[in-house]
């Protein structure tokens, strides 16, 4: 029975070899990098002839005066990023639903799911261009007699844009989970709601909204596994050195201290730590998700 079974099936596994060794050679492979944080390397010696110094680049790290400031840049940043971003798509699947013309209805829906699909090469730019000194939100400001502002050039700004430009851009995708979790939910509960005189609050109150609770409970728990992911690629465009105290985050900074700087081994021990608590954050998110929703992965 095995026998046979395996047979059947043994094209599809044929079929997975190719992804499998692109894989392995690809997120695998470049793992052993991760024993530079326990060595002083240098790129001449290579790994195997630099010296193991154990656990000196991590003491090294946390001596490092930026360190705390990045870390605390980071969970803010991500916990806003993850606030915002639940909170931004379920207001607008809320509002969404309430549309009665369909055609509408699915003109808004693809207008807030199309900035998910460009990246941040082609964002960065536009919102450098809007937000410059001299873009035009400065000059809508200057036509109603308020001064130019560098929103670039300070933190407070600086990181308000960053989030706001990341739920923007993202808002689409919850947005969509939303409304599917908002279709599954039975409609004879509103119509016995409309009997009962209940307006429209009180459904999305006391209807809507608790029949969204597993799902939102979900997306919530499960983003507590990229709570140190900030945005590398959203903030290495867009920052530059004068918001490094409110911008800088730890994968920026592993970027610099290792590339710029030159540091290797630091910066191989800063991405090893993040990436050792951003496992368990994973676990513990998965763990959550399970106890409270029942989600599984398998």
């Amino acid at each position: 029975m095995r026998r046979s079974r395996f047979i059947r099936q043994l094209p599809f596994h044929i079929m997975l070899i190719p992804g499998i060794i692109v894989t392995l050679i690809y997120a695998y492979g470049p793992m052993f990098g991760i024993v530079m944080a326990f060595q002083k390397f240098d790129p001449v010696l290579s790994f195997w002839k630099s010296k193991f110094v154990g656990w000196k680049n991590f003491r090294y790290m946390f001596h490092l005066p930026d360190m705390n400031q990045v870390i605390w840049n980071t969970v803010v940043i991500s916990v806003l990023k993850i606030a915002f971003g639940l909170a931004v798509p379920l207001i607008l699947a809320l509002l969404l639903n309430e549309i009665s013309r369909d055609w509408f209805k699915r003109v808004i829906q693809t207008s807030i799911f199309l900035p998910f699909f460009l990246s941040w090469t082609v964002l960065g730019g536009v919102i450098l261009e809007l937000f410059s000194l001299k873009g035009p939100i400065n000059d809508l400001l200057a036509g109603t007699g308020i001064e130019p502002i560098m929103f670039m050039g300070q933190g407070d700004w600086f990181r308000a844009i960053i989030v706001g430009s990341e739920v923007w851009k993202g808002m689409g995708y919850n947005m969509i989970i939303f409304l599917a979790a908002i279709a599954g939910i039975n409609s004879n509960l509103y119509e016995a709601a409309e009997v009962d005189g209940a307006g429209k609050w009180k459904q999305v109150v006391h209807i809507t909204l608790p029949g969204m609770a597993p799902i939102i409970i979900l997306l919530a728990t499960l983003s507590l596994g990229n709570i140190l992911n900030a945005g590398f690629d959203q903030i290495l465009i867009l920052y530059n050195p004068v918001v490094y105290e409110s911008a800088d985050i730890l994968d920026t900074f592993v970027y610099r201290l290792g590339i710029f700087n030159q540091q290797y081994a630091p910066a191989a021990a800063v991405g090893l730590f993040k990436s050792a608590i951003s496992l368990g954050l994973v676990g513990l998110s998965y763990y959550l998700a399970y106890r409270f929703t029942k989600y599984r992965i398998f």
